[in-house]
């Protein structure tokens, strides 16, 4: 029976996703920040579906996040074949609205625990081949965004390493893809401390987070490289591929208050 990790796994995307492969009869290991949360999830994903759930709670703004992770399954044997890098968030606002050590645990997240624990998880799933990494990255991967400008940057960076990976890592049968969601029903706002203006538009357009797993975890199984699920969001990606990078960012920037 195949065995996923999933970051982030106690709220939204991540979640759903957890669920989405436990229908599929898929093992899970779930890691995220809040314990409670985890072993909640676990059991009830354990129980309804009748797979093996167990659950690290870590916060992954530890610069050692993913080497405990990665010698949490060393030590468990587990069999891990899938690898879902979804934990992520945002700062709106002003750059200099933030603190260096608040953009640092920003990168830390987004960015180096993802290629830190892809790095260190590849032997393993070529032990288990055919083994999957999907990568979480957002609308915001095409476009500098005004407002949220660190954030789009590291999901840019994530879309890029994910369309790299796929093609150096299929001569070993372990598939890499990439999905980029747009507004989803998830605590992100919060988080993220976005405005009302972008909450409000963000509340027309919201896709469920079910409906991004559903889609995601169809698009990895099948080898995709790349998904935007959505009619909107694939629509809003043809727009700022069309128009000149000067007006998407004028656009993008009177969402978020710029």
């Amino acid at each position: 029976m195949s065995t996923a990790i999933i970051t982030g796994a106690s709220k939204g995307i991540g979640k759903a996703i957890a669920e989405e492969l436990a229908k599929r009869k898929i093992n899970v290991l779930l890691i995220a920040r809040t314990e409670s949360l985890l072993q909640e999830h676990a059991s009830y994903l354990s129980e309804k579906y009748s797979i093996k759930a167990d659950y690290l709670a870590i916060d992954l703004a530890d610069k050692n996040a993913a080497l405990h992770i990665t010698s949490w399954c060393t030590e468990k044997k587990v069999p891990v074949n899938i690898l879902i890098n979804n934990a992520g968030y945002g700062l709106s606002g002003d750059f200099e609205q933030y603190s260096l050590a608040d953009y640092q645990n920003n990168l830390q997240v987004n960015i180096q625990v993802v290629l830190e624990l892809t790095y260190l998880m590849i032997p393993l799933l070529k032990q288990n081949a055919p083994s999957y990494i999907l990568n979480v990255c957002s609308a915001a991967s095409y476009q500098a965004v005004p407002g949220l400008t660190v954030y789009a940057a590291t999901k840019a960076f994530l879309l890029s390493i994910s369309r790299g990976l796929h093609y150096e890592l299929k001569p070993f049968n372990i598939h890499v893809t990439a999905i980029a969601p747009g507004a989803t029903d998830t605590d992100f706002p919060v988080r993220a401390r976005v405005g009302e203006k972008a909450k409000k538009l963000a509340d027309k357009v919201n896709m469920s987070p079910e409906s991004v797993a559903k889609i995601a975890i169809n698009g990895l199984f099948a080898n995709k490289t790349e998904l935007i699920p959505g009619f909107i969001n694939k629509l809003s990606y043809w727009l700022v591929w069309l128009l000149p990078k000067s007006l998407s960012e004028k656009s993008a920037a009177g969402i978020y208050g710029k």
